[in-house]
């Protein structure tokens, strides 16, 4: 018989253990629910988590040892009739990791934590029972029922939401191709470090988004673009360096967004090469300089894409000069254009003439193109026949003769591309060069603040103007630099002062060619010219002539000091003047009517001083008198063999250095983007020799005084006091390194 007293023992003992799990729990609950809500969102839980009353509360029975996961139940639980959480309580922020957010009809079982893998442990202290409070959002995530605050709990959890694109639909699959072209680091669409990164920041700033297509259809940008660049040729520019891809064959995403980019690299090359030129300088000869002016790949990508009228805006980086528009009007007029449409000639199959034999007659051809090849060869017999016939084949060949294509008289493919080339002849070809050289020079060519004055001279034309307001102020004949060593360079500088009376410094090339030579024939010839010979610091020979109006450089000097040391002046020699060809100098330019052309120069920069001619020989004397500009005046020296006069009529001048023989070598070298490449040019060696090179029987000033001789150095000799011969600057690689040029009288 079983001892019912120590079973009823032990079911004591258990009924104690459920009793003190209890009172335990219902002392939590009750500081908790003493404990003051902080926040909205608290007290929005609070009322939303139902609490039973205690007389509803069964007693305890064995069923109820799984104390860890019932002890949660008195903040689970509450009567039906619990009010609804309003909207804004549904809105609240997410309650507090203390705060329990369970649903009213989660079961017991779903509300489990780590304690309830050790039901063991559950009796023995109240941490077993503390993390399910302290850790809510667990019983969210498994809680599909849960009431709104709940599910607010749980939000920042989700993943971020991706803005709406910009892109039209219809793009948006060749925006992502664009995306992963200019994210590929092998793309080779851009020949330029700088163009690529324009065209990224672009293209990213559009979500990628293609500007000259739209649904695969062309925008009218890329109308616009298209058309400038296949109209290349007006501008002296070659349409084959600016290819336009085939948008109408450009059915997929890949082919569209590869069209894109090569249409935006051939927009980039036609501005560069329409502001800059296609060729540098540099390439042609060392005793060139201009200052650069580059374009900038990502005003270009704004300005071009945002225009109205996109053909425009490219077209504005040509030169905007006028001297510049007039000779592209006139190669218009040169190629048969300016009176209409250009006639193309369409692709088709090759046209022959048969000539009749002794018992074969002719054959002749028949293709709808030949009105229009006669009309295109200037053919005036029967305008509107279809047939080919043997005057059409004598055109032809003839043609083919005229651009070095063998002369068969077939109307072949290669023919009709010639066809369809720009014309070009001497004379074509003699304005294109000069337009190109148009490019070299500054877009500004003037001083802004003295009414955009500026002094231009053409060196095949031995001319020089000042500009003022867009109009000639003056004119005057100039003799220049005679070709070969002592061409004059083509440059542009700031003119700073005048020099009344100056000192002729000579040159050293003109002291150890000329000079030092002639020393040893006749050892007075120095003194019988008026010279002055002396030694400088450094053991070198300086010959100078003072003041006077025997003076090599006559009354007046203009300085507008530069790396080749050249300038302009008077002279005694005015019988040169009288010549139609004027190249005698070593490479400065001897002006005509220097007291006119000082008076001009003084009365623009100082308008309140009236100079006249009258007062500047006043100040002719044996002094030095420097008269310095306020505002200096910029001077471009030019080689314009080809130009439009006054009166509207083309001009065209000697090629006397030979410049558009050599620019149209290097331009029919088909080169392309080569030469716009700066090169280096070697520069001459003016090295001095020694000074046992001077005749015994001839002394040099400051052979007395150990070489001691003091004094500006040649450069403040050359160009007036206050002026340090400057060090050349750094030659970057590639950069063209002027040539020093010769200093003449």
């Amino acid at each position: 018989m079983r001892d019912c007293s120590n079973n009823r023992r032990g079911f004591d003992r258990v009924l104690m253990a459920v009793a003190a799990t209890f009172l335990t729990v219902s002392a939590s609950s009750a500081l908790a629910q003493d404990t003051p809500r902080t926040s909205a969102a608290e007290l929005a839980i609070d009322a939303a988590v139902p609490r039973p009353e205690p007389a509803n509360v069964p007693p305890p029975t064995a069923a109820d040892f799984k104390a860890d996961t019932t002890a949660a139940l008195p903040d689970a639980a509450k009567p039906a009739d619990t009010k609804p959480v309003d909207a804004q309580a549904a809105d609240a922020k997410p309650a507090e990791p203390t705060a329990p957010a369970t649903a009213p009809e989660a079961k017991p079982a779903d509300l489990a934590t780590a304690p309830a893998t050790k039901p063991a442990d559950a009796p023995k202290t109240d941490t077993a029972i503390a993390p399910p409070a302290a850790a809510p959002a667990p019983a969210t995530a498994t809680a599909p029922a849960a009431t709104p605050a709940p599910a607010t709990a749980a939000a920042p959890a989700a993943e971020p939401v991706k803005a709406a694109s910009n892109v039209p639909a219809e793009d948006q699959p060749v925006a992502d191709k664009l995306r992963e072209m200019l994210a590929n680091k092998s793309l080779r669409t851009f020949d330029r470090k700088n163009e690529r990164p324009a065209a990224e920041k672009f293209y990213s700033a559009r979500e990628y988004a293609p500007v000259f297509t739209h649904g695969g259809k062309l925008t009218e940008t890329g109308k616009g673009v298209i058309a400038r660049l296949k109209d290349a040729a007006a501008d002296g520019l070659d349409p084959a360096e600016y290819p336009v891809p085939d948008f109408a064959a450009a059915t997929s995403p890949d082919a569209l967004a590869d069209a894109e980019l090569k249409l935006a690299a051939s927009m980039l090359d036609y501005a560069r090469q329409a502001q800059s030129g296609r060729m540098h300088w540099s390439q042609v000869s060392g005793d060139i300089l201009y200052p650069e002016h580059p374009i900038d790949p990502a005003e270009v990508f704004a300005n071009v894409t945002s225009a109205k009228d996109a053909s425009t805006a490219l077209d504005g980086y040509n030169p905007p000069q006028k001297l510049y528009k007039e000779l592209k009007k006139k190669l218009a007029e040169l190629r048969g254009q300016g009176d209409g449409p250009v006639i193309t000639i369409a692709e088709g199959p090759a046209l022959k003439y048969v000539a009749a034999k002794k018992k074969q007659p002719a054959v002749e051809m028949d293709d709808p193109r030949v009105p229009d090849l006669r009309n295109k060869l200037g053919i005036t017999e029967n305008p509107d026949s279809t047939t080919y016939d043997a005057t059409v084949a004598r055109a032809v060949e003839k043609f083919q003769n005229s651009v070095d294509l063998k002369p068969t008289g077939v109307l072949d493919e290669r023919t009709v591309k010639a066809l369809n080339s720009p014309k070009r002849d001497k004379q074509i070809d003699t304005v294109i060069v000069n337009m190109e050289r148009w490019r070299w020079l500054p877009r500004q060519l003037g001083a802004a603040n003295v009414g955009n004055a500026y002094v231009i001279l053409n060196i095949p034309d031995y001319t020089l103007k000042v500009m003022q307001n867009g109009a000639q102020v003056w004119t005057t004949r100039v003799v220049t630099g005679k070709p070969g060593t002592h061409a004059t360079p083509l440059l542009t500088e700031t003119m700073k002062y005048i020099t009344v009376n100056p000192t002729w410094n000579v040159p050293p090339s003109i002291i150890y060619n000329e000079y030092l030579p002639a020393l040893q024939q006749d050892p007075t010839v120095l003194q019988r010219m008026g010279l002055r010979l002396e030694r400088n610091r450094d053991g070198s020979i300086h010959i100078s002539q003072p003041p006077g109006e025997a003076n090599a450089l006559g009354r007046i000097r203009f300085n507008f000091p530069n790396k080749f040391l050249v300038y302009q002046h008077d002279t005694p020699d005015k019988y040169l003047f009288g010549k139609d060809e004027r190249a005698f100098s070593h490479g400065c330019m001897r002006v005509q009517n220097p007291d006119q052309y000082a008076s001009v120069l003084l009365n623009i920069t100082m308008p309140n001083e009236r100079y006249t001619p009258e007062k500047i020989r006043s100040m002719y004397g044996s002094s030095e008198i420097d008269l310095k500009f306020p505002t200096p005046i910029p001077v471009n020296i030019t080689y314009q063999t080809a130009f439009v006069d006054d009166a509207g009529k083309l001009q065209f001048r000697r090629d006397v250095y030979g410049r558009d023989a050599t620019m149209l070598s290097l331009l029919k070298n088909n080169r392309g983007k080569d030469l716009e490449m700066v090169v280096a040019h070697s520069q001459p060696s003016y090295s001095r020799p020694p000074s046992s090179s001077l005749p015994s029987n001839v002394y040099a000033s400051g052979d007395n005084t150990g070489f001691n001789s003091s004094g500006p150095s040649f450069f403040e000799r050359l160009f007036g006091g206050g002026f340090a011969q400057p060090a050349p600057p750094p030659v970057r690689r590639g950069q063209a390194q002027p040539q020093r040029r010769v200093i003449t009288r």
